[in-house]
Parts: C-alpha cells; structure tokens; sequence
C-alpha cells in the first residue's frame, strides 16, 4: 500500500470519526404487547400463591417417590418434574428464609454517609 492511501485511509478514518454523533442510550419505555402477562406472571411466582403450590408439589412428589415403589420409569420422571417445579417456584421464598434478597439501591437522601449530613436535607428550610 503506498503511503498516499494510507494517509487518504487515516484521513477518511479521523473524518468519519469527527461526524459521527454520540450514541446515547435511550430509556425505552417498553410497551410490547407480552410484557403486562409477564409481569402479572411473574407477580404470581413471587407471591403466597406460588409458595403454597410449590409446598404442595414437594410434599406430593416426595410422598409419591417414597411411597410409590411401583412406578415405571415415566411416572417416576414426571414425578421428578413435579418436585424440581415446585422447588423451583419456591426457591425465593426459600432463599428468603435465609436473610437474602435482591439488590436494593437507594437514593443517597436514604443512605447517608458517615461524617456528612445529606446536602438535600437543608433544601427546604429559611436560614
């Protein structure tokens, strides 16, 4: 490559970078027509409702596999789909039995830091 198309490639390559415009990123607000079901089902997983079914669904197929000694294989496989389900759907009330949870950021007006008083604390008071 001679150095007239290097310099004609550095060139073009600092232009096209000069006119390019910042990319922000967009907060889309979503509204595809599947999100509202999602949420509601989601909702639902998180809730009493699916805490009891899960309790339900283990007690039944743990009860199954003991009890059970005549299963054929597929039986015994659905049985195993029941329990992994209802472990599965209870598995945030279970780890919130242990103390854990999601993440949870809050507003620094929340979570002051030790030695500062929050600069928005004085924002609405005379003096």
């Amino acid at each position: 490559m001679s150095r007239r198309a290097i310099k004609v490639a550095f060139g073009s390559t600092g232009f096209t970078t000069l006119l390019a415009g910042p990319a922000f990123a967009a907060g889309g607000g979503g509204g595809l027509p599947w999100e509202g079901p999602l949420q509601q089902i989601q909702q639902s997983i998180n809730g009493p409702v699916a805490g009891t079914i899960a309790l339900a669904a283990v007690a039944i197929a743990g009860a199954m596999l003991i009890f059970g000694g005549e299963l054929n294989d597929f039986a015994r496989r659905l049985v195993y789909v029941v329990l992994v389900a209802g472990i599965l759907l209870g598995a945030t009330q279970i780890v919130g039995l242990f103390g854990a949870g999601g993440a949870s950021i809050g507003s620094p007006m929340e979570t002051p830091v030790e030695g500062r008083a929050p600069e928005l604390s004085k924002a609405g008071t005379d003096g």
